[in-house]
């Protein structure tokens, strides 16, 4: 495992959506969803690439998540979902809540897998919404260890299909913390998919727990920059750090943006970061902006100097 500078406080690591111009319309539906979620800022970044962008940062039942409108250039698919978990040892009403949330998503979104009871869940369902992003909702088994409402779900597909238990084991040797959850492997009578590869699994990284599941059919579809993964960084060390260990393709890094060895985005980012683009001088801001935009992995020295 790597120690980053001694002892580490578990951070949230923090989901971020990209969408084309649909961002706040689209939080604002999701933070009607769910309780304990809203928006928490909205700022507009000026003269990048895609132009004035959106930027939203917001919580979905408490996890931190970020969205941006920044131009057509990615679109969601179902490698990246995000399990909802409804609990009745928490929620006398879970299974009303979770039929609920469905009917909300189903309104101009298309089902992936009907909501039904299947052998993990007496109610499940897999649907994709009007914004083209994945959603997993599931009446926890209350006899398990709790688990938090808002999962991050990884898809390895493709090429990536067999290297979901190889990719959590690899991802907790980066986090400093890492928990290892379940694991749900594949019997020899469900083909495609090869026995022994992950049914399910979970893990937590940092304050975050993600899942992971292997998948042999043919989904046409693997891991893009529309769904990447914020880690926010104490310091420079911290940024060098991360950015060495998940950084595994010199053609994607730009403005913090890196991708790892099986093709998931990550923003390696100083945590003083938004506050640096929630500047009260929208000249410090545009100047943070354009040194940003110049450099693949962040350099915190020359963020400050441009902010000034």
């Amino acid at each position: 495992m790597i120690t980053i500078n001694g002892t580490h406080k578990a951070q949230s690591i923090i989901p971020h959506l990209w969408f084309a111009t649909q961002a706040r319309e689209a939080v604002s539906f999701y933070c009607s969803l769910l309780p304990d979620s809203r928006i928490e800022h909205v700022t507009t970044l000026r003269g990048t690439p895609s132009g004035e962008c959106e930027v939203v940062s917001f919580k979905l039942a408490g996890q931190p998540f970020m969205a941006i409108s920044a131009g057509p250039y990615f679109t969601f698919n179902p490698s990246i979902s995000f399990f909802l978990n409804f609990d009745p040892s928490r929620d006398a009403e879970a299974r009303a809540a979770l039929d609920a949330t469905w009917e909300k998503l189903a309104e101009g979104g298309q089902a992936l897998m009907p909501l039904d009871a299947y052998p993990f869940s007496q109610r499940y369902g897999w649907i994709q919404d009007r914004y083209g992003l994945s959603w997993q909702l599931i009446l926890s088994n209350p006899e398990g260890e709790p688990r938090p409402c808002v999962i991050p779900s990884l898809l390895f597909t493709a090429e990536n299909c067999g290297k979901a238990e190889e990719a959590g084991a690899f991802y907790r040797s980066v986090f400093p913390g890492a928990k290892a959850g379940e694991i749900a492997r594949y019997p020899a009578d469900l083909p495609p998919n090869h026995e022994g590869t992950l049914m399910f699994s979970d893990f937590r990284l940092g304050a975050t727990w993600f899942a992971a599941m292997d998948s042999a059919f043919d989904h046409g579809f693997g891991f893009n920059e529309a769904l990447s993964f914020v880690v926010p960084c104490r310091d420079q060390a911290e940024i060098d750090t991360y950015w060495e260990a998940l950084s595994a393709v010199p053609e994607a890094e730009q403005c913090g943006w890196c991708k790892d060895r099986y093709g998931i985005s990550w923003q390696i980012v100083p945590g003083e970061l938004n506050e640096m683009l929630r500047d009260d001088d929208p000249a410090a801001m545009d100047r943070v902006t354009q040194a940003l935009l110049g450099m693949k992995k962040l350099d915190l020295a020359a963020l400050r100097t441009a902010r000034g």
